[in-house]
């Protein structure tokens, strides 16, 4: 299909050589003189683009412009001059124009604009696919090699990243053999957990950066007399950062940005719990027993975070003045805004927002939100949307108005289910989907990670014979009981406490205040 292209410009004599070319390069060109008539032209006619001379008898380029944009605000608009005043580029600019062309024109500068603003989608499509073609077989080699935790950590750093570039593509050609990849990877990196994460808590040197270690190893390093805000966006992923992240660099640059380890389970109860407390969940339970609730005791098992932080700090000799908030709603939210300047003095303000979490089980419980974010892609869109709009923007920058610094992280991520594995428990038996721990549990061992001695990976047992199943990649737990039911509400919704790279490998971002 040709496209159709209107060029308005006075001097229509200078432009006949070009027509030629561009006609003789499958376009379509429709050529006047003036600027009333090119506005008449976009009324009754459907072009694929403008070329619009700043300077001619009549009404102005910008004016036109302006009309146009009026009739057809997506219409791309490309302004053309003799002049390059900064002014008349900046109001052309401020008009939201596709492109500036300064005459004479020549005709690789026309193809140049032309394939930039009609056919931009499908070049970078195909060289996308292109590009991920060659990575795909990098990929291939590495994972078919013997990874590290660290080396684990830069694949899923690769395959978000081309999930993230595959995202809006014209062609998804190559998506099918991204998500084969990414499942590939999945399916590794869990054997790579089951052979090795036990090791990590017995003294091996290869043991990667853990959520527990995080406070002492990389937050308190940076305490000084300044303020130092550690924001904790609970069951945020590291492709949800990436998309988050363009917004936050208007107002940060990024000084170190890393993918580190949370624990099994990768639940807030013991992921979020470890990270404040600098321990593992066996030791929480020693030293503090009064706070620290096994599945089966009653009551809230996140309640008690700024004791576990208090512990931590005194523990490291860090005598600062410090701060912790909990935003679970909006309201929170808005007075911790309101509230900011009172926190200046403090050393350290710890901030724990809970909108991601609230998301994900939403997304499970209402059948709106579950067509919001039907997949990972338009799950990203949707925690963009609400950051955009969020007090947690503004808390942003209201730091950065400060020059402060800031440490962004969570304590674990998510991962959509989609393939239910059959489980039996006694009414002991916790609920979440992703793992399991008591006694007497049947299932298959094939379809599960065991872990029969919990203690050995720092983790608490109500008994003798209490063990921890764990569910792999994009596994959940059912009971037989009602089977259909519970597969019909819980499949394809998003979910934590298991073993997968979604769920494991999370953002540590140190910002600097621009």
């Amino acid at each position: 299909m040709q496209a159709k292209i209107l060029w308005a410009d006075d001097e229509m004599e200078f432009l006949k050589p070009h027509v030629l070319f561009l006609e003789a390069k499958g376009y379509q060109v429709d050529l006047i003189n003036n600027g009333s008539e090119a506005v008449e032209m976009c009324q009754e006619n459907n072009y694929d683009i403008v070329f619009l001379d700043e300077n001619m008898p009549g009404i102005s380029g910008l004016e036109a412009l302006a009309r146009i944009k009026e009739i057809q605000p997506q219409l791309p608009v490309v302004m053309i001059t003799k002049s390059e005043e900064e002014s008349i580029m900046e109001d052309a600019i401020g008009s939201k124009i596709a492109d500036y062309l300064i005459k004479p024109v020549n005709p690789n500068q026309l193809i140049l604009c032309l394939k930039k603003n009609l056919d931009h989608r499908k070049l970078v499509s195909q060289k996308t696919n292109s590009n991920y073609q060659q990575e795909f077989r990098q990929l291939g080699m590495q994972l078919n090699g013997r990874l590290d935790a660290n080396e684990w950590a830069e694949v899923h750093k690769k395959l978000v990243y081309w999930d993230l570039e595959f995202e809006g593509l014209e062609d998804q050609g190559m998506r099918e053999i991204l998500n084969a990849q990414k499942k590939e990877a999945n399916d590794l990196f869990c054997r790579f957990i089951e052979n090795n994460y036990e090791d990590w808590f017995d003294g091996d040197e290869d043991a990667p950066d853990m959520v527990h270690h995080l406070l002492k190893d990389r937050v308190f390093p940076l305490l000084s007399e300044d303020p130092l805000y550690l924001i904790v966006i609970d069951n945020l992923r590291y492709d949800q950062w990436q998309v988050l992240k363009p917004i936050v660099s208007n107002f940060f640059t990024v000084e170190k940005e890393d993918i580190v380890y949370s624990i099994l389970p990768t639940a807030t109860h013991y992921a979020r719990n470890a990270l404040f407390a600098g321990l593992v969940p066996t030791e929480i339970a020693k030293r503090f027993p009064k706070h620290w609730l096994n599945e089966e005791d009653e009551g809230g098992k996140n309640m008690h975070e700024a004791v576990f932080l208090e512990g931590n700090l005194k523990r490291n000799g860090k005598n600062v003045k410090w701060s912790y908030n909990k935003i679970t709603n909006l309201d929170a939210g808005k007075k911790l805004v309101d509230q900011f300047h009172t926190y200046k003095d403090n050393q350290l303000n710890v901030i724990v927002y809970n909108f991601v979490d609230m998301l994900s089980h939403a997304r499970t419980e209402m059948d709106m939100i579950k067509e919001l974010a039907a997949d990972e892609a338009a799950y990203r869109s949707l925690t963009l949307s609400w950051f955009e709009h969020s007090p947690l923007q503004e808390i942003f920058k209201k730091i950065a108005e400060k020059g402060g610094k800031v440490v962004v992280t969570t304590d674990h991520g998510t991962v959509r289910v989609t393939n239910p594995v059959r489980i039996v428990g006694d009414r002991t038996t916790n609920s979440n989907l992703r793992y399991k721990t008591g006694r007497n549990l049947s299932y298959k061992e094939k379809e599960v990670f065991t872990v029969k001695h919990p203690e050995k990976i720092g983790l608490p047992k109500s008994t003798i014979s209490s063990e921890f199943v764990f569910m792999r990649e994009n596994d959940y737990f059912v009971y037989p009981n009602n089977y259909n039911h519970f597969v019909h509400y819980y499949n394809d919704t998003f979910q934590h406490g298991g073993v997968s790279m979604d769920e494991l490998l999370i953002p540590f971002v140190i910002l600097q205040a621009k």
